[in-house]
């Protein structure tokens, strides 16, 4: 398939989801027509890059559905600037999307992914620098389930994957008014997509948003250690 065409059908995807109110801020609009989403699959499944439908990538992991991708930046509620945490780097596609939103051509944000999974970690790592996102993504091979303390406090973090219940250690690397956006259930079924706000007396907000379906997080956070 040519460049041409995967444009094409990228184009058209964002906007059936801009149609369906899926997408509605200018900025995640803007990052879900920048970012190729072919450029992060496997060549086995590079032909359906933009049905919208999760998409296997190996070692028991999936690249989630465009529509699921854009679903999650909406409701981190983004901002240029904003230091982001992403648990769970899978192919790199989602990192790229949430930079392009928070580093728009550098842009002063950035985000870190952690992947647990070695081969994984690399296979990101390589599409992101192909991709030309080094300098706005940095890939982090260890267990991003307990957190990334490196480089906390974060604005925004999203996890990638199902926990089995709100990571209390994502939590406590929020900023004040940071937003954690997590699927929380069991193993592939009966999930819930929560989002976590940190308030500025201390308390911690939570809103389920929707039912999901999402691979097990793995580590010591997650639904496989």
């Amino acid at each position: 398939m040519s460049e041409g065409s995967f444009r094409g059908r990228r184009e058209s995807l964002v906007q059936r989801l801009m149609d369906e109110g899926i997408i509605h801020s200018p900025g995640v609009a803007r990052a879900m027509k920048a970012v190729p989403r072919e450029w992060f699959l496997p060549e086995s499944v590079v032909e359906g890059a933009y049905v919208d439908v999760p998409l296997p990538i190996g070692y028991g992991q999936t690249i989630s559905a465009p529509h699921m991708v854009a679903m999650m930046a909406e409701a981190l509620e983004l901002e240029v600037g904003h230091k982001v945490l992403e648990v769970g780097a899978g192919s790199g596609y989602n990192a790229a999307v949430l930079a392009e939103v928070v580093a728009p051509e550098g842009g002063g944000g950035h985000v870190y992914t952690v992947e647990i999974v070695p081969e994984l970690y690399e296979f990101a790592r390589m599409n992101l620098e192909s991709a030309d996102y080094e300098g706005r993504v940095t890939v982090v091979l260890g267990d991003g389930s307990v957190g990334w303390p490196e480089c906390a406090p974060y604005d925004r973090i999203a996890v990638t994957a199902a926990a089995p219940k709100v990571p209390k250690a994502l939590v406590d690397e929020l900023k004040v008014g940071g937003i954690l956006v997590v699927p929380v259930g069991g193993a592939y079924f009966f999930q819930e997509l929560i989002k976590v706000r940190r308030e500025a007396d201390g308390r911690v907000s939570e809103w389920s948003l929707c039912g999901v379906a999402f691979v097990p997080l793995r580590g010591k956070g997650g639904l496989e250690g």
